[in-house]
């Protein structure tokens, strides 16, 4: 069992994009800061429910097939389930759709509290007001012999990697520079001295750098 990390990141560190507009909902940098990991064959069949086979299948897929294998919970923050779009109605699911591509429990820290939102995949949201150690309890309580994500945004999971929790941290650097953001290295100077460090640079020119503890 380990703790893992996966992000998508700029060249110069942003997690996160800053463009969006009435229009374009989610930016167009998210496009570009995420769009090798979108167009893979993994990300089409899982998230998107395409059946046809289509999308790449060099080394970013291999890394979003990665992403996927061996979770038995996942930990994210409010906005990664999109709690901040409607945090007032009861209805809204999030944005990942009837089918969320998780289909393991997911706690979701918030300080919104919520009922637990039950999918019909077997994806859990669970909404908890948690620190990183009391979340990682719980997960660890329902995960059994299998891996457990933090799967974002950049705030959350430099919270546990701060407290020194993440056995892996796999970051898909994408050749963008975006100048403003949240910083995934924010405060986190020297983190490379207690990993391994590995690199791989996919054919969209994304370098995949995996930290092992």
């Amino acid at each position: 069992m380990a703790v893992r990390v996966d992000l998508n990141i700029s060249l110069d560190g942003y997690a996160t994009t800053t463009d969006q507009t009435p229009e374009y909902p989610f930016g167009q940098d998210w496009g570009r800061l995420v769009g090798p990991y979108v167009a893979t064959r993994t990300f089409r069949e899982r998230v998107l429910h395409e059946t046809g086979g289509e999308g790449t299948t060099g080394v970013d897929d291999k890394y979003a097939e990665a992403y996927f294998d061996r979770i038995g919970a996942e930990i994210m923050g409010a906005g990664m389930f999109g709690l901040h779009n409607f945090p007032d109605d009861p209805d809204w699911q999030g944005w990942w759709g009837d089918e969320p591509p998780f289909r393991v429990p997911v706690y979701v820290l918030t300080h919104t509290p919520r009922p637990p939102l039950e999918m019909a995949n077997g994806t859990r949201f669970e909404f908890i007001t948690a620190s990183p150690e009391e979340a990682l309890e719980k997960a660890l309580d329902v995960a059994g012999d299998r891996d457990i994500r933090v799967g974002g945004g950049p705030t959350v999971v430099r919270s546990f990697l701060e407290a020194g929790l993440v056995d892996q941290l796999h970051v898909g650097i994408t050749p963008i520079l975006l100048g403003r953001g949240i910083n995934l290295w924010e405060g986190l100077r020297g983190l490379e001295d207690a990993y391994d460090v590995i690199a791989e640079t996919a054919e969209s020119g994304v370098v995949h750098l995996t930290f092992r503890g």
